[in-house]
Formats: C-alpha cells, structure tokens, sequence
C-alpha cells in the first residue's frame, strides 16, 4: 500500500500540467501520476499534429474559447525558455466558393469576441503569404497559430514534473477501485484525490465513481499523409472553413515544426478505444459497445453522422485525401503523397442521453475525485491554462462549493 496527497491516472498533456499545476500550489504534497504504457505521449499527446491554435474557432462562452488564446502564448513561452523547436508559420483559412465566405466572416466575429488577432485579407494578400493557396474572394488570416513537436514537449513536461518531486509511475494501468484505494498491477494507492485524466479510458474510470454515467467516449481515428517536397515547400498552414456545428475542422496542410508538410488528419470512426492499427488493442466487448453507440447514431443520423462517417471512410483512400487537399492549393500531386503518418485516436465524449457529441471540456466531480472526462482538441493547445481551472475546481471541491458537473 502507498498513500499519496493526489493521485492523478494519466500522464498525458492534461495529466501532466494539472499534476505541476497542484504540486506549485500545493509544494509539500505527494503527487503521484500513472501511466499505463511503458513510455510517455503513446496516444493522444504524442500523435496531435502539434498546431497551437490561436482560439477563434470557438463561441465566445465556451471554455475553449476561455483557455485556448492564453494557452497558445503559454506554450511558447514554454518551448522559448527550455530551446525546443517552434514554427510560428502562421494559418490561413480558405473559402472553396461564395458561400463559405460567410463562414470566414463568422470565424472572424468569433476570433474578435475571443480577443484572437485575426484579418480578413485578400485572395492577392493571402497569396503573398502563401503563393499557393486557393480561396474564393477573401481569406482569413491568423498570425498567432504555431506548431510544436508533442514528443518533445510532452518530454520537457515530464522533466518538469520530476524536478518538482512528482512521481511518474510507468507500466502502471488503473485497474480499479478497493473501497477508496486505486489498483493497479504494481501497487495499490490510498489517494487523498484522485485526478482522472485517462483521456481514451477517462469514462470507465469515472462510472468506478459513480460519475459520468450519460456519457461514453466515442473514438474517431486521425491519419496523417505525409508530402515529400522539401521542407518550406508551403509557408503556412492552411485550413478549410469548417462546418461549425460539430468538432472537427476538415482536412488541410499542417507545416511541422521541421518545415515540412502533412494533410489530413481524417475523424473516421474507430470501432475500440485504442483502433490504431490492425486488431492491436482490440477488446471484443468494448468493441461491441462504440458498435452499438455508431449503429445507433448511424440509423438515427443525429448531427449527419451518417454523412460525416461515409465522408470520413473515403479518406482511408490517399488519392481522395490528396483530391480535398488539392482545393486549398495549387501543386498538390498525388505522387508526393504517398506515407502515412503515425495514426491518432481522438477520445470524443458521447451523450447517450441526448444522443449528441459533447463539444466542449467536461469535468464532473465529488469528494473523492474530478473527472475530465472530454478533452477534445484544442485540449494541447489549451493544457496550461486548463489545468489552472481544473485544480481551482480541485480546490472548491475540497470546500464542498462545487456541484457534481462543472
């Protein structure tokens, strides 16, 4: 048996930074993080396409929106002082006709109540920063977006967290619950608070507490198609406008930190939690549960998920994937896409009760623990700022002034 002050169960982006996020407010307290793979950033954190949004996506009384603007120049500050690699490239988002013009103009209103710096610029000025880009009359334009490498910032985290005395536990999964001890294969843990920041698992953790009950997490995979022209072949990032009435912003060119470029990344739905390639990871009755949940979903057509499932299965086709990249650019030629890269899993909350993806963080919490239970994008982006709410929650729970859903 060990005993610790907080215990949080995942040691990915967001259970990184709120585990340093309790142990500068708390310095003498023992903080234990687990992480059930044998190595750090094994999914979500480590498989993100590395873009620090600029956060004008998102409507203004979200806590995207809330954390998204800050956590941008958080990171870079971060990345400035440790020397790590950052491409300030910048992002441009297009309009393929006269009617996503519209589209720009509203992300542009939201960026402005988000206090983002944003321009509507021309299709000759936005050329001038990208000669390749193709858009329809005018194009929004956004300074502040960057890109990182996740795994050496997730690195730098993990550094972080042992310098300040936190302990990282590896090969160490949660298991489950004894009364109000966490199992795990190594060692049982007598927590005085448990953190769930388990990301793809975050839901079954939570329903061990009694907590979360109308939700599961959905998984939809991410694939990136790597372009073999020379680093610096785009300038900048290039983004479609996206359809605003669900969470995913559609294929476009990401310049890595390198100068290089990838397209992507899809949102097809995965059949189990960790779906990335092969039968790995399968486990056959979760497989039928998220079967279940997509069927449903699939004859319902709750938000046109009909629609976005067969769109999304088309791109497992690179020719497809590089046809919708080629409306952003000029010059894009299948035979310079041709590798896949590492595939990503995104842990999307599902409400079962109304039957409808949830669209923003979510925490639920008692006395004995919080629960993130949706960190979807832009979760790395947003990581610091976040994890300020969350241990703030963390605090007002142990006052007993928070209800059980924040």
């Amino acid at each position: 048996m060990k005993t610790c002050d907080y215990l949080v169960i995942g040691a990915g982006v967001v259970g990184l930074t709120i585990a340093l996020e309790l142990a500068r407010r708390n310095p003498s307290a023992r903080i234990v993080v687990l992480e059930k793979e044998k190595e750090l950033a094994q999914h979500g954190s480590g498989r993100n396409s590395g873009v620090l949004h600029a956060g004008f996506y998102y409507t203004a009384d979200s806590l995207k929106a809330r954390f998204t603007r800050e956590g941008n120049a958080r990171w870079k500050r971060f990345v400035e002082e440790r020397g790590l690699r950052i491409n300030r490239c910048g992002k441009l988002v297009v309009a393929k006709n006269e009617q996503e013009v519209e589209g720009l103009r509203e992300l542009k209103r939201r960026g402005d109540l988000n206090g983002v710096e944003t321009y509507l610029i021309s299709a000759e000025e936005a050329r001038k920063i990208e000669p390749r880009v193709k858009t329809t009359e005018l194009a929004l334009w956004s300074p502040n977006t960057a890109t990182v490498d996740p795994q050496e910032c997730m690195a730098a985290l993990a550094k972080e967290c042992r310098e300040r005395g936190i302990e990282i536990q590896l090969n160490s999964p949660y298991q489950g619950r004894r009364g109000t001890d966490i199992i795990t294969p190594q060692e049982v843990y007598s927590a005085g608070f448990v953190v769930n920041a388990a990301g793809l698992h975050a839901d079954r953790v939570a329903h061990d507490f009694g907590l979360g009950l109308r939700y599961r997490i959905l998984p939809f995979k991410g694939l990136y198609l790597y372009g073999s022209e020379p680093p610096g072949s785009l300038r900048t990032n290039i983004y479609p406008v996206p359809d605003l009435r669900n969470t995913f912003l559609g294929v476009h060119f990401t310049v890595t930190v390198d100068g290089k470029v990838k397209i992507g990344p899809t949102a097809i739905p995965a059949f189990w939690r960790e779906n990335y390639q092969g039968l790995s990871g399968f486990d056959a009755r979760e497989a039928l549960s998220i079967l279940r949940d997509e069927a449903v979903l699939f004859l319902r057509n709750d938000f046109n998920f009909r629609g976005i499932a067969l769109e999304e299965i088309k791109k497992y086709s690179q020719a497809y994937l590089v046809a919708q990249a080629s409306a952003l650019a000029e010059g894009v030629r299948r035979e310079n896409f041709r590798t896949w890269g590492r595939p990503g899993i995104r842990a999307q909350l599902f409400d079962h009760q109304e039957k409808k993806l949830v669209m923003d963080f979510t925490l639920e919490g008692n006395a004995e623990g919080l629960h993130v239970l949706n960190a979807i994008s832009p979760a790395w982006t947003a990581a610091m700022p976040f994890a300020e709410y969350v241990v703030d929650q963390i605090e007002a729970l142990h006052k007993g002034r928070v209800p059980s859903q924040a």
